[in-house]
This record gives C-alpha cells, sequence and structure tokens, in this order.
C-alpha cells in the first residue's frame, strides 16, 4: 500500500463551489494540530489519544474563516461545524472538559505510521500521532 493522503470525494467542496476542494473542518484540524506553530492556538492533550484541546477558540475560528474566505466567521459557527462530525463519528466532545475533543482514530487509518522524528530531551512530541499527509477515512457511516 502506497503511503500518502487518501480522503474520499465527500471530503472535499464540489467542483462547482468557490474555492472547490478545499479541506473539510476535521481535515484543516488535524493540520493545525500537526504543525508546531500553532500549539499556542490548539494542542493535543497530553496522555489521551486523539485528544485535543483548543487553547484559543477565537484564532482557530479566525484561520479556519481565512482558509475558507469568511470573515464573519467565529467560535460559535466553527463549533456548530464541529458537531455535525459527531453523528458521522470522526470526533466527539469530551464531556467536561472546554474546548477538548478527541478525533475517533478508528474511523481513522494510518498509513506508513511513523513514530516521529523527536530531539532528545523533547517533550513535547513525548505522545505521537499520525501526520495529517498518512491518514485515510474508512467505514461505511461515513458521507455526505
Amino acid at each position: 500500500m502506497k503511503s500518502g493522503l487518501a480522503f474520499p470525494d465527500w471530503a472535499y467542496k464540489p467542483e462547482s463551489s468557490p474555492g472547490s476542494r478545499q479541506i473539510q473542518l476535521w481535515h484543516f484540524i488535524l493540520e493545525l494540530l500537526q504543525k508546531e506553530e500553532f500549539r499556542h492556538v490548539i494542542a493535543w492533550q497530553q496522555g489521551e489519544y486523539g485528544e485535543f484541546v483548543i487553547k484559543d477558540p477565537d484564532e482557530v475560528a479566525r484561520l479556519w474563516g481565512r482558509r475558507k474566505c469568511k470573515p464573519q466567521m467565529n467560535y460559535d459557527k466553527l463549533s456548530r461545524a464541529l458537531r455535525y462530525y459527531y453523528n458521522k463519528r470522526i470526533l466527539h466532545k469530551t464531556k467536561g472538559k472546554r474546548f477538548t475533543y478527541k478525533f475517533n482514530f478508528s474511523k481513522l487509518i494510518v498509513v506508513n505510521y511513523p513514530l516521529g522524528e523527536r530531539k532528545e530531551g523533547d517533550t513535547a512530541n513525548r505522545y505521537c500521532f499520525p501526520k495529517v499527509s498518512e491518514i485515510i477515512v474508512w467505514g461505511s457511516d461515513f458521507g455526505p
């Protein structure tokens, strides 16, 4: 099996829409989580596989709005979009923890999963997670 990114068609906007082939919110979140420069905004929750915390909800919403060319984006709208993924079992809200969500990686298959490059004494990468480019979606309950 070749490693790389393989998202199904429903993960992208239709070709006819403005900004076609733009990614879905869950994929965008995975992108942010893999980039060190956004760790002050959104980060993996240590000790919980697949769980992440949105440290700066307004900034995450602003970044999402910029990506989608929607300057009026705010966290209320972004969280509404996140709730759409609950029924698809892509992610869910972590009860009792504010701005904390968890990906259901049993519905996402990791291809060619590396443990990541880690420098001696680097505790930030202590909990290794797949890179966005190494995840594919799996499951019959996914769809438009």
